[in-house]
């Protein structure tokens, strides 16, 4: 095997899609578009990686800053696929072996079928392979015009005769080339089209004429090398993305009951037996354990979740971690970093933020916990609040192992509620409860005899 380069184009302005977002930025399972043609690019393990931008290439360069062993190449101005190419030569001008060309905008195709485009090219020690697909509507795509069984040239859509629109071979617009004497090669491309562009598609004709060899492969899924050029193209991209790591998902032992509306990122991992139910969002960086149960409407963003737990019908949960076999909702919002232990329970219509609560600790039901420290086998009783905010600066509520707190408790932080200590029903904590002390506000109950009767007669 040769060395490999790998040059992605990702410099269109993507006119159809109507966004101020460059194309290849707009998201497919949780990622820019881009990525996933990037995350393809590097398991063929590439020498070099470049990226071409042009159409706000500041913000694409940007988006991806986090990517290790990436080269920018700026295309300005944007003259046509050949001369994107080109600009590449100052970094490639040194590299032998064969250069793999993909589109920033082409994210459904898959490693497999890349590995193969590659493994032929280099058997058949061709200037250049094309990678086909065969299709009932090729509209709009470069035709593959062939002499025999051999490529003689492809030709564009609006460059086309009626005879050759009616071939249902197209290009995919993904390519190997063998980098000895490329650069030459794409200087000869002349813009003689309607577009007045170096079309890349003509360095097919100019190999042959050299009497190199020009190789084509077809690919299976003619899905893989549909590009993205307006907002329903997009959203195909993604049902079919979708459908992918759904299908991997229940391979590697999850039940999902109904794949269809169930929306899981690409970069989400869940263990086997876990049951997924519809309508549910799973996105980020979320990691969940085996044997979870997740009910309709829940939503999970960057969270990651332990073995067994359940996460019942329209909870929200976002950047936290929940241990084992705890139960969340329904109708619960957990979110900004906070740590739920493993054996608790948070009920439905309760926010927990920035708060840690201990093992074996519940929230049943209607309360609001934040900036909180909340040890373990606490009970926290309906309507509590704690108060953690008092206009300019947010406190912490500390409350200790095996503490109970009775119904519509309010705290006002920074307070502390000592190990095993009560509060009672309706007090509202503006000290530090001593541990198993009883803690109570409210005074002493009166009943107001013939009080109503009394009312009714002056109505």
């Amino acid at each position: 095997m040769s060395t490999v380069h790998v040059v992605i184009l990702a410099a269109g302005k993507g006119t159809r899609m109507k966004s101020a977002l460059p194309k290849v930025l707009h998201r497919i399972g949780g990622r820019p578009m881009i990525e996933h043609v990037l995350s393809t690019a590097r398991a063929l393990v590439p020498q070099t990686l470049t990226v071409v931008v042009g159409h706000d290439a500041v913000r694409v360069q940007h988006e991806l800053a986090g990517q290790d062993g990436l080269t920018f190449v700026v295309q300005e101005p944007q003259l046509g696929t050949a001369h994107a190419l080109q600009v590449c030569e100052p970094v490639l001008r040194e590299a032998r072996g064969a250069l793999v060309l993909l589109s920033g905008d082409v994210p459904q195709l898959t490693v497999e079928t890349l590995q193969r485009l590659l493994a032929h090219h280099q058997q058949t020690s061709a200037a250049v392979t094309v990678l086909t697909a065969v299709t009932d509507d090729p509209y709009g795509y470069g035709r593959i015009v062939r002499v025999g069984e051999g490529i003689a040239r492809i030709v564009e859509e609006r460059d086309a005769t009626p005879a050759e629109r009616a071939i249902s071979e197209i290009n995919g617009g993904i390519y190997v080339f063998d980098l000895d004497g490329l650069f030459d090669v794409l200087r000869e491309i002349a813009p003689e089209n309607t577009q007045h562009e170096h079309y890349l598609p003509d360095i097919v004709q100019l190999c042959r004429r050299r009497g190199r060899q020009v190789e084509t492969m077809t690919v299976t899924d003619r899905k893989e090398i549909q590009g993205i050029n307006s907002r329903s193209e997009l959203a195909a991209s993604k049902r079919v993305m979708r459908a992918r790591k759904n299908a991997q998902l229940m391979a590697d032992g999850v039940t999902l009951e109904d794949p269809d509306t169930t929306y899981i990122d690409d970069t989400v991992e869940v263990g086997a037996d876990t049951v997924i139910h519809p309508g549910v969002f799973l996105e980020g960086h979320t990691v969940i354990g085996s044997s979870c149960v997740i009910h309709s409407g829940v939503r999970l963003v960057d969270a990651t979740i332990g073995d067994r737990t359940q996460l019942f019908n329209h909870s929200v949960i976002t950047n936290v971690t929940i241990g084992s076999d705890a139960s969340i909702g329904p109708f619960a919002h957990v979110h900004k970093e906070s740590a739920i232990a493993s054996s608790t329970k948070v009920g439905n219509f309760v926010e927990v933020k920035n708060t840690k609560l201990g093992t074996g600790s519940k929230a049943a039901h209607l309360s609001y916990l934040g900036d909180g420290v909340i040890g373990s086998n606490v009970n926290i009783g309906a309507g509590t609040i704690t108060c953690n905010y008092d206009g300019q600066t947010k406190s912490t509520t500390t409350i200790e192992e095996g503490a109970f707190i009775g119904s519509d408790t309010q705290l006002i932080a920074p307070v502390r509620v000592g190990r095993n200590a009560y509060v009672g029903t309706g007090t509202t904590v503006r000290e530090d409860v001593p541990p198993g002390a009883l803690a109570v506000s409210a005074g002493k109950q009166r009943n107001i005899e013939g009080w109503v009767q009394k009312k009714r007669k002056k109505l």
